[in-house]
């Protein structure tokens, strides 16, 4: 195939012409197919339903330290999901906080205490004026808008194969006091895939902040989920952050939600034990603590660290043919055209698909006109503002293969045309 920005008008005009046939054929089909979000197929969640037999009315509800379960108390996390989380950060169960379903509302509930109330005895955010945020950029939608909504300004930081820009990252952070805090989404990032080098993590834990309350929010989302190839391991960010003097600079967050269900999982949060202890305060007031019946019915069905990797192996399975589709799918329709390009992510839940510079928008709009509803343009970047419109992001976990094989066909399709379009209004 010719590249498009090789072709004469009279070739762009005659490819529009074949394309526009197949984009009418597929919509002819009525089909109504939803890609916006990652969230788990129905075979994946099927993994997780024996741990509902676990627990029952005949169970033992105590801890392996005689607590009732059912009855009040422990307000940060059973002893035995501690140690599992702790394993899972390779932390101390002293640095580990478990609550909740939802490690995005822990995300919230940290940056809402920093904002009333500041960090360990600080002034809060919201009284030092307008406070500022790196967005590594394209990234996760749900974090941008935690952060919109405190009305902090986004600052985009553009990603590289070996994470965020460190260059930026270190000028802005080392420079004005008032950026706060950063994004991270270190290991099989969304939407992208890119897994932070060692070099990126090191330099990330040696940053010397103008703001004494500048914080890491690295969120360890897909730290188990591998798909492909070596199960690369990245540096602990809070072990250099120690060795470097910032103990109290990172919180790290992860859950159970691609794990076990998504809403009914186990949210965890590990960061320094000076830091723990301000959460455990705040959180004497606002919570009388989690679900521990969940807590110990998620223990019960891992047992351990290498039952929770046993669960991983077997979604990884599930996964694999789907990304596999994916990959297959846009390479056979798009091939040389030049109209976009994608990730090939080793793990994750996500492909991050580029179409050529100022078309995203309009190739989401041309693919809902077809049945596929794929997440906004611009999605992906503070404020809904990307900034070359061109980055969507694929979520391949949800649909059948036969469905996704079709709507990876829309999609280029869709692509094509735009790039098409765009290049005959030149």
């Amino acid at each position: 195939m010719i590249p498009y920005v090789e072709m004469s008008r009279e070739q762009l005009l005659q490819e529009k012409k074949l394309l526009t046939v197949r984009y009418e054929q597929f919509r002819e089909q009525g089909l109504n197919l939803n890609m916006s979000r990652g969230i788990p197929c129905a075979e994946q969640l099927e993994l997780s339903m024996p741990m509902l037999d676990i627990v029952n009315s005949g169970s033992d509800l105590h801890t392996v330290t005689g607590a009732d379960c059912r009855n009040y108390g422990i307000v940060d996390g059973i002893p035995e999901v501690k140690k599992l989380f702790a394993d899972l950060f390779g932390v101390t169960t002293d640095e580990i906080i478990v609550l909740g379903n939802s490690s995005l509302n822990m995300m919230f509930d940290t940056i809402s205490s920093a904002m009333a109330h500041g960090l360990l005895g600080g002034e809060p955010w919201a009284n030092q004026g307008r406070i500022k945020f790196l967005c590594p950029s394209p990234g996760y939608d749900r974090h941008f808008g935690i952060t919109e909504y405190f009305d902090i300004d986004m600052i985009p930081i553009e990603i590289n194969e070996d994470g965020p820009d460190m260059d930026t990252i270190e000028k802005l952070v080392e420079s004005d006091p008032m950026v706060k805090g950063i994004w991270c989404v270190p290991k099989y990032s969304n939407p992208t895939g890119v897994t932070y080098s060692d070099e990126t993590v090191m330099r990330m834990a040696r940053l010397k902040p103008a703001a004494k309350d500048f914080r890491i929010f690295w969120d360890n989302a897909y730290s188990v989920h591998y798909l492909f190839g070596e199960d690369k391991q990245i540096v602990n960010i809070l072990h250099e952050c120690k060795k470097n003097g910032n103990p109290n600079m990172v919180y790290m967050y992860f859950s159970t939600s691609k794990i076990t269900f998504p809403g009914a999982g186990l949210a965890g949060m590990a960061t320094s034990l000076e830091n723990v202890n301000a959460i455990k305060a705040r959180m004497s007031v606002q919570t009388i603590g989690g679900d521990k019946i969940n807590q110990l019915r998620h223990m019960r069905f891992f047992g351990n660290i290498d039952g929770l990797m046993t669960q991983m192996e077997k979604h990884a399975e599930i996964l694999r043919p789907r990304f596999t589709a994916v990959q297959e799918t846009l390479t056979k329709e798009i091939g040389d055209s030049g109209a976009a390009q994608w990730s090939d992510p080793q793990g994750g839940y996500f492909v991050s698909f580029d179409t050529m510079d100022g078309c995203a928008r309009r190739t989401v709009e041309l693919c809902a006109q077809a049945g596929v509803t794929l997440t906004p343009a611009g999605a992906t970047y503070p404020y809904h503002r990307d900034p070359r419109d061109r980055n969507i992001r694929i979520a391949p976990t949800s649909p059948t293969i036969e469905n996704l094989i079709t709507a990876m066909s829309i999609l280029a399709v869709c692509a094509r045309l735009s790039a098409i379009e765009k290049l005959l209004a030149q």
